[in-house]
């Protein structure tokens, strides 16, 4: 696999400090979650860690893996980013908020769109007043490389979301709580996701795997690799900044052959409100985008913003006609590189 990263490294913290802190992570049983609170338990010891999700079931399933008599600090908390005040309950005393809750199946949400705006933008909304009205010192907010030039529901919903945390530090900044927002592209291995999709499929006998379409790419990137971004941007933030990491690309062909290379394809088509490639930074954001070396930064647009935040720190702007997509990316996986990955999910 290619180097993603440039000789030049500007000197940034690696990650936030979370000793006796207070986290508060929505959408905490989810893929995210569990590599998020895996992650901060191994490294730091939080004064308290609040999990936040509506589903019983995976609160009970994951208290078996992260039992609270072994971890005195986490708090498993029932709830929906939807009721306002259920979440600013939740969220008292809290130093450092995680939002991953989101619908982010894109046919579902494609079928069931006032279910995902409910969730996606609206539940932005509740997360941005509660830290606002708490005092939250960083809030990070979870994106999608969807939300960049939108087609599906799911993208737009995320785009708008984005917006929300970006514009909440308008008002946010005096009450001194700051929002940023990572976005990153397919998770290995998640739930949902075309991993244990095709595994699933060879369990149960399948003689071919379906494929979309066979000249489509997707950005891939690990769970703990998606930790460490947030934890980093976590510590150099200064608000208002989108983050993205520079990932490697692959090809939906080679992820089939990694898999079952004895079993033939079927090209079935793109699905409603899918794309043949995705982009996290699209060139109409180039001028705003920041180059870190490993991973780009976009800037907002709101005069408040410090425009030597990051080019001050030695970092370089990108050409006008830059954009970050999944078929032209310069660092790719191949089949080797794709099997050496879903064998360590095993």
């Amino acid at each position: 696999m290619a180097d993603k990263t440039q000789a030049h490294r500007p000197a940034f913290t690696p990650e936030v400090d979370l000793n006796d802190s207070a986290i508060f992570l929505t959408g905490g049983t989810g893929s995210f979650g569990h590599g998020f609170v895996r992650y901060v338990l191994n490294r730091f010891t939080p004064r308290r860690f609040v999990i936040f999700s509506r589903d019983e079931m995976k609160q009970f399933e994951m208290q078996q893996e992260f039992p609270p008599e072994k971890y005195p600090c986490l708090r498993y908390f029932i709830g929906d980013v939807r009721d306002a005040d259920r979440l600013e309950m939740a969220m008292w005393d809290t130093d450092y908020v995680v939002h991953a809750a989101a619908l982010k199946q894109v046919t579902t949400a494609e079928y069931n769109p006032f279910e995902c705006i409910h969730t996606n933008v609206l539940g932005a909304e509740n997360v941005v007043r509660a830290a606002v009205r708490l005092g939250v010192k960083r809030v990070v907010a979870l994106s999608t490389d969807k939300a960049a030039n939108p087609i599906n529901l799911y993208g737009a919903s995320k785009l708008a979301a984005d917006k929300i945390f970006v514009a909440g530090n308008n008002f946010g900044r005096r009450a001194g709580t700051l929002f940023s927002v990572v976005r990153y592209g397919n998770v290995v291995g998640s739930r949902g996701s075309v991993v244990p999709f095709y595994r699933g499929l060879i369990r149960d006998g399948a003689d071919h795997l379906p494929i979309t379409d066979e000249r489509m790419t997707r950005f891939w990137i690990t769970v703990e690799e998606g930790v460490r971004v947030v934890l980093w941007t976590l510590a150099n933030m200064t608000g208002g900044e989108i983050v993205v990491p520079k990932i490697p690309s692959m090809r939906v062909v080679d992820l089939a052959r990694a898999i079952a290379p004895q079993l033939p394809h079927k090209v079935i088509g793109i699905r409603p409100g899918e794309k043949l490639h995705e982009s996290m930074v699209t060139q109409d954001d180039a001028r705003h985008t920041i180059d870190l070396g490993d991973r780009y930064v976009i800037e907002p647009a709101f005069n408040w913003w410090n425009r030597e935040s990051y080019v001050g720190n030695g970092c370089e702007r990108v050409p006008a006609d830059f954009s970050y997509r999944s078929d032209t990316n310069d660092c790719w996986l191949t089949v080797g590189d794709l099997r050496a990955m879903l064998d360590g999910l095993k």
